[in-house]
């Protein structure tokens, strides 16, 4: 069944990161950093916001950027994790989904993958992948800041528990479009580090000529819902989250699907 393929695909991609060498680094320098994250900017933030000195400041402060109701929450860890991932997974995203099918393209084990399943199988069995490894990779960062919660007050484990939950749907969602854009990247470059760079001009170079457009022409404005990441900045102040910014990001995420599939049917493997 279709449906199997694709399941199997995925499971490749789970492999590839917790089953081989380079991948436990990779997991191993992802644990420092988070616990780098953990211990210094949270732990030491929201000492801030529960101090009585500073606490009336840090609040003015997160109001003056659009981000008062986060300052107000009693899960104070998980209001600083929230919008410290909420900026760093899509970028670490571009990098972990770097390589779907580029290298198997160069060595020509896609070539052996189409006799066993479709192209449009193989582009979703990896997408699926990457997804799964982005959902264990917050999911774990998540309940680590929750644990540190616990750590301060632990009648906030039930309430934070739902918060934590809510985060990580939320921070799944904001990185489909980033892993849909690989996906399509990987088709145009001829390597994982060349992904990259072309990722990297897109919110560069993209974002410059887009804005001089708009200065000509104003309806080009509009290009920029093309970009992942759009709705991030909707996101961030928690309250008021509406149909809209979870509905860009699954709109850009078939968007770019839909041309990495088109694209992948007529490329030469």
């Amino acid at each position: 069944m279709p449906l199997k393929r694709i399941m199997l695909l995925s499971q490749f991609e789970l492999t590839r990161l917790f089953a081989t060498k380079r991948g436990w680094l990779a997991l191993a320098a992802f644990t420092m950093v988070w616990l780098m994250i953990l211990r210094y900017p949270i732990y030491h933030a929201v000492s801030v916001l529960n101090s009585p000195e500073f606490s009336g400041i840090a609040v003015q402060i997160a109001g003056s950027v659009g981000l008062y109701s986060l300052a107000r929450w009693p899960e104070a860890e998980l209001s600083v994790y929230w919008v410290i991932a909420l900026f760093s997974f899509p970028v670490f995203t571009l990098f972990v989904s770097a390589d779907q099918t580029v290298e198997d393209a160069k060595r020509g084990t896609l070539r052996f993958l189409t006799l066993r399943a479709s192209r449009g199988e193989i582009l979703l069995g990896r997408f699926a992948g990457q997804v799964l490894i982005l959902l264990t990779l917050i999911t774990a960062s998540a309940i680590a800041a929750w644990v540190l919660m616990l750590t301060r007050d632990a009648t906030l484990a039930m309430p934070g528990l739902g918060k934590t939950t809510s985060i990580i749907a939320l921070l799944v969602l904001t990185t489909l479009p980033f892993i849909a854009l690989m996906s399509l990247l990987n088709l145009l470059a001829s390597s994982a580090r060349l992904s990259i760079i072309y990722a990297s001009l897109l919110f560069t170079v993209g974002n410059m000529l887009i804005s001089y457009l708009s200065a000509l022409f104003e309806p080009a404005h509009w290009l920029y819902y093309l970009l992942p990441g759009m709705h991030i900045s909707d996101i961030a102040p928690w309250h008021g989250i509406g149909l809209y910014a979870i509905a860009l990001p699954l709109l850009q995420t078939t968007i770019l699907l839909s041309a990495a599939f088109w694209l992948m049917k007529r490329k030469d493997l």
